[in-house]
């Protein structure tokens, strides 16, 4: 292994990797651990496949690099993680003649500007997306009083007691959904906020989902429990990942792997501003995946890939998630489908 002090790869903001002749990693600079997210002590050694999926474009690179002794430029490089999924990098590998060989890997990533556009189309599709179930919320609601009225007045003409239970039903259900209504009417200043613990949150969700299908379906827990408590409203957190969990599940038809994975993401900017800490909040499935049409309208209202989904789950938790100063985002392909929330410690 060679002098890596006297390379100053530690101070590099570039993720450097650094590989033996048998593409195995012999150092990762801080940069790089930031970026992957993983330990440089616990890969040492590893050969790079283990770590890393999809590396198809990366071993092609690697290997123009040695067949021409000469630094090769990958430009535009998917590379998957198994903490973020795929990343969008520009690669340099270049051949090292240090008393041994090695393969010198430059990273950097090519989302950023990819990642601001798309927060900012997210914060005009969130805003969009409230304004219309308001209006949707305003206008079920007027028509809701006069049923609940009607079934009532219904109720004091029926001499069979056994009908009323019918219409006791209807004002019941009438009831709920004014509540529903009243809560999407209501300001975001209405939120309660306080100091929680994300795994809670999760463990209730799991619950639920499990309860509903207890038959074939697996939730995995990987957890962080090192992470900060977060400040924000429960209630509305449970609903953002519930809808999430739920929509892995229904995909899966009941029978497959969800993993509920946590993990602490460092230095993160989420809607313009920057963040020291944020706490990540990954659902992975290994379902069909998200059809390639519905993709890039998945958070509309009313979009649903199911014939018998409403389309207001992944709207709702994406104005949640905003409501909290955080994001929501997937990746999504055939067998594997991962949602990510990110969300700030305040």
């Amino acid at each position: 292994m060679p002098d890596l002090t006297n390379l100053a790869l530690e101070h590099l903001a570039t993720a450097v990797i650094l590989l033996d002749d048998e593409s195995r990693i012999v150092y990762l600079n801080p940069a790089a651990e930031d970026l992957f997210d993983v330990s440089g002590k616990n890969l040492m050694g590893h050969p790079l496949q283990q770590v890393f999926t999809h590396t198809e474009q990366l071993a092609g690179a690697m290997k123009q690099a040695v067949l021409n002794h000469a630094t090769y430029i990958e430009h535009s490089l998917a590379l998957g993680t198994h903490a973020h999924g795929k990343l969008q990098l520009r690669c340099a590998a270049t051949p090292l003649q240090l008393g041994e060989r090695y393969l010198l890997l430059e990273f950097h990533p090519m989302g950023r500007p990819l990642k601001l556009a798309r927060e900012e189309q997210m914060l005009d599709q969130t805003q969009a997306s409230r304004l219309l179930l308001r209006n949707l919320a305003h206008e079920i609601k007027n028509p809701l009083g006069g049923i609940r009225g009607a079934a009532q007045l219904l109720e004091q003409e029926l001499e069979r007691p056994a009908l009323r239970e019918y219409t006791q039903v209807i004002v019941q259900e009438a009831d709920r959904l004014r509540s529903l209504m009243e809560n999407l009417l209501a300001p975001q200043n209405a939120s309660h906020y306080s100091a929680l613990n994300i795994h809670e949150v999760l463990e209730r969700v799991r619950s639920v989902v499990l309860a509903e299908m207890p038959e074939g379906l697996t939730i995995k827990r990987d957890y962080d429990i090192s992470l900060p408590a977060l400040v924000g409203d429960k209630e509305q957190l449970i609903q953002v990942m519930l809808n999430v969990v739920r929509n892995a599940a229904q995909a899966l038809q009941g029978k497959g792997l969800i993993v509920l994975r946590t993990r602490v993401a460092r230095k993160v900017t989420l809607i313009k501003r920057r963040y020291p800490l944020a706490v990540m909040v990954q659902v992975i499935d290994n379902g069909p995946g998200i059809p390639p049409e519905l993709q890039d309208k998945i958070f509309y209202p009313l979009v649903s890939g199911r014939a018998d989904g409403h389309g207001l789950g992944l709207t709702l938790a994406q104005d949640f998630v905003s409501q909290h100063h955080g994001t929501i985002e997937f990746d999504s392909e055939p067998g594997r489908t991962c949602f990510t929330v990110l969300l700030p410690v305040q």
